[in-house]
């Protein structure tokens, strides 16, 4: 635990030199929200359908973005650093000093949860004082569900850097992947409204059940076993695959 920390600390103050990484933590998915807050609003009364789970559409981006936020780190920030790793030559000298890969993939779990926690906070703050939106129904279920979550993209980061075998690939896979979630799965156009062939991908995707998990307890909607085993699934199967395959190379 005590290296898994050190290289945490470490890790950190690299990863946040990447211009890419404060782009997709902090400045998309804000500005982001504040584009779809100004196209919707945030009233239910004078809709025509339900939509946005019959809350305010503010209400229900504000929770989304959150897992937007975890989904841009676990999708485009690990994968290219560590994918920039393996180019310079930086596994094959931790592979020589015996660091463990979990100690590696723990230091990101960590990294990503504080930069994911960091940018959240920052974006609800920020609707908070300017559209005055109330807080989380239940803080410590946002918490779990956002704990849940930050883990299950990391580990999903962590396979994909270790499929990917350059920086440019891990950068168009994740760029790609990250878009076509966040435009249906629910971070985008309101889910009510995609037609039932989306409807059907967005079911397959990982970020549609981290957004619901974390907006449940924010919207006091209750929880949902099916939301959790479905990200407890996507942590799971992609740690027995990084485990079958091997370590980073």
């Amino acid at each position: 635990m005590r290296v898994a920390l050190k290289l945490a600390w470490v890790e950190a103050k690299l990863l946040l030199r990447d211009p890419l990484t404060l782009v997709f933590s902090f400045g998309f998915p804000l500005t982001t929200l504040f584009v779809m807050a100004g196209v919707f609003g945030n009233s239910v009364e004078d809709r025509d359908e339900v939509v946005f789970r019959n809350v305010g559409a503010i209400d229900y981006y504000v929770p989304a973005y959150v897992a937007l936020v975890i989904a841009s780190i676990g999708l485009i920030s690990l994968p290219v650093h560590l994918a920039s790793y393996r180019e310079r030559g930086v596994l094959r000298r931790l592979r020589a000093s015996e660091l463990k890969p979990s100690s590696l993939l723990g230091a990101h779990v960590v990294v990503s949860y504080v930069l994911g926690a960091l940018a959240g906070c920052v974006m609800t703050i920020a609707a908070m004082l300017v559209y005055g939106i109330g807080r989380p129904h239940s803080p410590l279920g946002v918490i779990a569900a956002f704990t849940l979550v930050s883990v299950m993209f990391s580990v999903i980061g962590y396979l994909l850097a270790m499929l990917l075998p350059t920086v440019r690939a891990a950068q168009i896979v994740g760029l790609i992947l990250f878009f076509v979630m966040m435009m249906i799965s629910g971070a985008g156009p309101p889910p009510e409204v995609l037609t039932p062939v989306m409807s059907f991908i967005s079911d397959l995707l990982p970020l549609t059940y981290a957004i619901r998990a974390i907006q449940d307890p924010w919207l006091n909607f209750g929880w949902s076993a099916s939301t959790l085993l479905a990200n407890v699934g996507f942590l799971v199967v992609p740690a027995v695959v990084a485990l079958r395959l091997g370590r980073l190379r």
